[in-house]
């Protein structure tokens, strides 16, 4: 027994060496883990904290979401994609195209944001930085026209710093260059003698993970949890049954989504504090908002001054702060659907909830495509309740009108949807893309990350939509379960 302790020790020592190599080893690891693996925000914050009780740090409940220029909050984005990347649910060579989306600023938001969220869960590696289709400037009714880049709404630069942040494993590619500028494209385009369009292929997310049987075609999907599988093991399959290579970045896959699934993902599913910034992905430009800027203190000085001396609204007196203007959205242009609220359906609210809020005698800026329509609710307000109306036409002088006039119908919206999250109290109509934006965005200033869902049908104090809320599809009700603020 006596000559085996030499070897008991060797074995003791050696034991002890390893866990100790094992400790530092980990912490070193720990130390040097890649981004997505630590969430955290777009503030100097102590990242140890806020991986160690998997919570935003304090300061994250300063931040007004509701701000068109609020900073990006990537910390649960990141979660998700990391969530993605530690179930090895990655597919080297899937890359998504967002660009068959179409309409105003709420459509084309709506459209990308859920594109991607998509994106995200089918395993994408790589996506082309989204284009936006255009309508015609003579016949808005018109949607598909030429595509612009992203830039010709939003901030690419922002956008592109956004994703490398949360998702560092998706890889952007221009939306300038061809499709063959994607890796692998081009070569397998050659061997299959295809156009790199024809390899596309085009997808309906809702015939992924299972059916709701006798439900109406609008309904959200009720499987996005099992898309991912889903869309993975039809990769699979597909290869299997046409004798194809796997997807890799060798043999890319090109996919799309068909058109008219914006309202497709249960946002809330992913817990409301993705919901609350995932729409920061998408920054309205700065020229624009600078534009919006320059409106809003018009507003305010017109409102602080009493209307062009004529009333002095409750609003800028005894019941809210000088300055203080409605924000009215009149949706009855000429692509507006017979089935939605009329003129007078609009107005009529309006002007109620205008009174209610203490806005007689005061300002009210208007949001409206339509210069005939404008001048009718104008001339309604002043007579009924002493309100004075003004557009972003009125509020801007010189090079910044000049501005404002070079801008497409589209574009010019964007300005009024920055401007309406300003107001101290907004109006608008279900089921308006562009209101249920502005309403929804303007409801995050309540709780920020925490914010609870938008009751529909009813006022969080700050906004009120005035609809029909009877039948979820027919009233388009499905859209406040699937639009991101």
């Amino acid at each position: 027994m006596a000559g085996q302790r030499p070897n008991t020790r060797r074995v003791t020592v050696l034991a002890v060496c390893t866990i100790v190599l094992f400790i530092i080893w980990y912490d070193r690891l720990s130390g040097t883990l890649p981004q997505p693996f630590r969430p955290t925000t777009d503030t100097d914050t102590d990242i140890r904290t806020a991986v160690s009780h998997n919570t935003p740090p304090d300061n994250t409940a300063e931040v007004d979401l509701s701000s068109a220029r609020a900073p990006f909050i990537s910390w649960p984005l990141r979660r998700l994609c990391t969530e993605q990347v530690e179930s090895n649910s990655l597919v080297p060579g899937l890359v998504f195209l967002c660009d068959n989306n179409s309409g105003g600023p709420g459509n084309i938001r709506n459209y990308i944001l859920t594109c991607i969220r998509y994106a995200i869960e089918a395993g994408a590696t790589g996506l082309q930085i989204p284009r936006i289709r255009t309508r015609s400037a003579s016949n808005k009714a018109d949607l598909f026209r030429e595509y612009q880049p992203l830039s010709y709404m939003f901030s690419e630069a922002h956008f592109r710093a956004a994703m490398e942040e949360a998702c560092p494993h998706i890889a952007l590619f221009p939306s300038s260059a061809a499709l063959d500028a994607i890796p692998g494209v081009a070569a397998r385009a050659a061997r299959e003698n295809l156009q790199p369009e024809r390899m596309v292929r085009r997808i309906t997310p809702k015939e992924f993970g299972g059916s709701r049987a006798g439900c109406d075609s609008r309904d959200p999907n009720r499987h996005t949890d099992r898309f991912g599988a889903a869309f993975r093991k039809w990769m699979r399959d597909l290869a299997a049954e046409r004798n194809l290579a796997p997807t890799s970045w060798g043999d890319p896959m090109l996919v799309r989504l068909s058109w008219g699934v914006l309202w497709d993902w249960p946002v809330i599913r992913d817990g409301p504090e993705f919901v609350a910034t995932f729409g920061g992905l998408l920054r309205i430009r700065e020229d624009i908002l600078a534009l919006a800027d320059r409106v809003v203190s018009s507003m305010k000085e017109l409102a602080a001054s009493g209307a062009d001396g004529g009333g002095t609204g409750d609003r800028s007196g005894r019941n809210g702060p000088s300055g203080a203007f409605l924000g009215v959205h009149l949706r009855t242009e000429e692509d507006a659907l017979s089935q939605w609220p009329t003129y007078e359906n609009q107005s009529r609210g309006y002007l109620y909830k205008a009174e209610k809020q203490g806005f007689r005698g005061g300002v009210a800026y208007l949001a409206s495509g339509s210069e005939k329509e404008t001048q009718r609710f104008s001339e309604d307000a002043r007579a009924h309740l002493d309100l004075t109306v003004k557009s972003k036409y009125d509020l801007v002088r010189g090079r910044e009108l000049e501005k404002l006039k070079s801008l497409s119908w589209d574009q010019q919206a964007l300005v009024d949807f920055a401007v309406l999250l300003r107001s101290d109290y907004f109006v608008g109509v279900s089921p308006s893309s562009f209101s249920i934006n502005v309403a929804l965005k303007r409801h995050l200033r309540k709780e920020g990350l925490y914010t609870r869902p938008w009751k529909v049908g009813a006022s969080d104090k700050r906004s009120w939509l005035v609809g029909w809320y009877s039948s979820y599809w027919n009233d388009w009700l499905f859209m406040f379960d699937g639009m991101w603020p």
